[in-house]
């Protein structure tokens, strides 16, 4: 049986723990035996009394304190040494499971089509998003962000319009009410137009009109000239509409109506699962 394997340390030392604490035990409860046979009523009394039982004031038994600091000995070397603290464990042992399959994963949809991301993304998206954000991406009328407007020009006017928070960005969050809602129009076609990578518009003279809301503005204070965020400090928005914008929401968390969302960090989600999840979302439109 798997279980009498000798060859397993972590059986090994069972059955050793086993088989000495057996012997103590016998040693100690015979020699304790032995003297209820045959000790005497005799010695020095304590000077409390009970009801008239007194107590004898013995020394703790040479038994007991060796075991004790035996005890001691053996945890330290149990821990550190016969079975170290990075050794194995179930949870180790299932981490390096995920991690394995995580990779074949990976490896296996590496190449996959948009068509095939948006399917998995799409099924992803039913288990992990729809609780909050409901099935048709839209938020459940306000209680979640609108997925629908990511990647558009209506999904930064309702970010300069009402703020954003949660990403814990160094700069701080954004508060609402910087620009009108006209100018916020104007800024959302310039970053689309001239920032994102997506480099989507309609009406180049109001992404002029962004243009110059932008550097006269707050927006580029926080977000650069370039709209990178200063290394780090603001979002990045020259990926705002890509999957890279996705997969960085879902590493952070962030703040909400109903609370907030976690992070869905490796190894909750894989770089293709967050990339899929990115290319069944801005499909909802």
């Amino acid at each position: 049986m798997e279980w009498l394997n000798l060859e397993d340390s972590v059986n090994a030392l069972s059955l050793l723990g086993a088989a000495v604490i057996l012997a103590l035990t016998i040693f100690v409860a015979g020699g304790y035996i032995k003297k209820m046979k045959d000790s005497r009523a005799e010695g020095e009394l304590a000077k409390e009394s009970w009801d008239g039982i007194g107590e004898f004031k013995n020394d703790i038994p040479i038994g007991w304190g060796v075991t004790y600091l035996a005890l001691i000995v053996w945890g330290f070397w149990y821990w550190f040494v016969g079975y170290p603290l990075n050794a194995y464990s179930q949870i180790g042992e299932y981490n390096e499971e995920v991690k394995s399959h995580n990779a074949k994963f990976e490896s296996k949809w590496a190449n996959a089509d948009h068509k095939t991301l948006v399917e998995m993304g799409q099924s992803i998206f039913l288990v992990q998003c729809s609780q909050c954000h409901g099935e048709t991406t839209e938020g459940m009328n306000g209680k979640a962000a609108n997925l629908t407007r990511w990647g558009r020009e209506e999904g930064i006017v309702d970010v300069v319009l009402k703020g954003a928070k949660g990403l814990n960005y160094p700069l701080g969050e954004m508060p609402a009410g910087l620009v009108d809602e006209a100018s916020a129009k104007a800024v959302a076609a310039f970053v689309m137009a001239e920032l994102s990578e997506v480099k989507k518009s309609k009406n180049p003279a109001l992404v002029e009109q962004g243009r110059e809301v932008w550097v006269t503005g707050t927006c580029s204070s926080c977000h650069g000239d370039d709209g990178k965020g200063l290394g780090g400090q603001a979002p990045d928005l020259t990926q705002y509409g890509t999957a890279t914008f996705v997969a960085e929401v879902l590493e952070k968390g962030k703040k909400g109506h109903i609370g907030g969302m976690p992070a869905f960090k490796a190894p909750m989600l894989t770089e293709i699962q967050k990339k899929a999840l990115a290319n069944f979302i801005y499909s909802n439109k």
